[in-house]
């Protein structure tokens, strides 16, 4: 259990700052391309990771029916959602909604793929969610201002999260963390970039930008190549539902690197809120366990 939580935690660190890079990146190209940077860099991370290793897929094997709806709902459509819905609202609004991400992970379980919840779940679940609105002291008037769109997209995106979760613990089971992590990549990248040719060929250029590079090499070298890593090794080896978990310390790793490169200073309601996070997160996992219903 150690290394699940562990690999949490770096995951969460990794991607308490690919909202940030989201927002940057938008300010010179569209949402198509930044879909179609993230998944290019972090497919060449690990190509070059498996080349190294001297590591052969074996593609013959590969579901690809589910492999390729795993990329479509974990990466394309979710990243699209989220680019468009940055281009509306905050970035941090985003990240906050993102956090709903372990409710939908659960009920599509339930409803779905026949999981059975425990009760301490729900708990987790629940005191987490309160951490998360505590730590971003975001109000209701927030919401009610924000774009109805942006909240709408962005709500979506997790609806997507939640489903390609469940969908890589009961189809991909015969697949590696590097093989899905990969192929999910690749196969995005060649999505997206048909999306961009179609309707932003210009933003290409802009991949020769050396600050647009550095910013893609955040967000997809790091922020989807090794943190895809980290959350399918979390999807096997744990749960869907564990692994969600990550979106309710992404907000934490914002106000950590928020503090500790931009000089933020943290208040008391942000060690509050990381408490009661923390406490949430410790509840829902604790003895965690996702079982099928047994046909009579």
């Amino acid at each position: 259990m150690g290394r699940l939580y562990t690999a949490l935690i770096g995951l969460s660190l990794i991607w308490g700052t690919s909202f940030l890079f989201i927002k940057l990146l938008l300010e010179d190209m569209g949402p198509a391309a930044v879909v179609f940077g993230r998944s290019i860099f972090g497919a060449i991370l690990l190509g070059a990771i498996i080349i190294v290793q001297k590591k052969r897929l074996n593609l013959k094997s590969v579901p690809w029916k589910s492999i390729i709806f795993v990329a479509l709902l974990n990466n394309v459509i979710p990243w699209s959602l989220i680019s468009l819905s940055e281009t509306m609202i905050s970035s941090s609004l985003a990240s906050i909604i993102n956090a709903t991400t372990p409710i939908w992970t659960i009920l599509i379980g339930f409803f779905f793929f026949s999981s059975i919840l425990e009760l301490k779940q729900w708990a987790g679940i629940f005191i987490g969610f309160i951490g998360i609105f505590i730590l971003s002291d975001i109000h209701f008037d927030d919401l009610i201002n924000g774009s109805t769109l942006g909240v709408f997209l962005m709500s979506s995106a997790t609806f997507c999260y939640g489903f390609a979760a469940q969908l890589t613990k009961k189809h991909l089971k015969s697949l590696s963390v590097m093989e899905i992590s990969f192929l999910t990549l690749a196969l995005s990248s060649l999505m997206s970039l048909g999306i961009v040719l179609g309707r932003e060929p210009e933003s290409l250029t802009l991949f020769a930008n050396a600050s647009i590079l550095l910013r893609f090499l955040g967000l997809g070298a790091f922020g989807s190549g090794i943190a895809y890593l980290l959350y399918y090794y979390l999807v096997q080896k744990g749960s869907p539902e564990f692994a969600s978990l990550v979106t309710y310390l992404v907000p934490v790793s914002a106000v950590i690197w928020g503090a500790a490169l931009l000089e933020e200073s943290i208040h008391l309601y942000m060690l509050i809120g990381l408490s009661i996070i923390f406490i949430g997160v410790y509840v829902a996992s604790y003895k965690t366990k996702s079982v099928k219903k047994v046909a009579a």
